[in-house]
């Protein structure tokens, strides 16, 4: 039992720090940096910051064009971060419990973005010259995708034993 309290705490404690650190970012964008919506500021020859106000969810797909479709996605997304609170209060594996800790933590700020401001903040932009293989994301969006892809290989590529097996 001390092991799956220590392993929650860690996932508790991933989603925080994500949180924290996008909030704060995003602060630092928007206000302290005040970098103007659409402005472009080259950090390097491959990574800018880009503000873009994000009023849908990744590469546009259901865009909230009035509150409506703007609380329905709140509420989707709020839907989606309490599965995996209750996952993460199941889950026995560090790994599996740090990467559910990203998920919600970026999901937790993208939802903070969307009630406090109608839209999510997205400003890091990464291109190798003309090629933008990414869209525009933040801090969130990248802790929820690494994530998402440490679940999905470990999934594919991990075996744990069954409870058979244990015995």
């Amino acid at each position: 039992m001390a092991d799956l309290k220590i392993t929650r705490r860690m996932g508790f404690a991933v989603a925080l720090l994500v949180y924290a650190v996008d909030q704060f970012i995003k602060a630092i964008i928007i206000h302290g940096v005040a970098l103007p919506v659409r402005r472009v500021i080259e950090v390097l020859p491959i990574f800018r910051f880009y503000w873009v106000e994000n009023h849908g969810i990744s590469m546009g797909f259901l865009t909230a064009d009035g509150p409506v479709e703007r609380w329905l996605l709140v509420l989707l997304t709020g839907a989606i971060a309490v599965a995996v609170v209750f996952w993460l209060w199941r889950e026995r594996n560090k790994l599996d419990a740090a990467a559910l800790g990203l998920v919600l933590g970026g999901a937790l700020g993208n939802i903070t973005d969307r009630v406090r401001l109608g839209y999510v903040a997205d400003f890091l932009d990464l291109h190798f010259g003309d090629m933008h293989p990414f869209l525009v994301f933040n801090v969130a969006d990248a802790a929820i995708t690494i994530g998402v892809l440490l679940l999905v290989l470990r999934a594919l590529f991990v075996r744990t034993p069954a409870a058979s097996e244990k015995n």
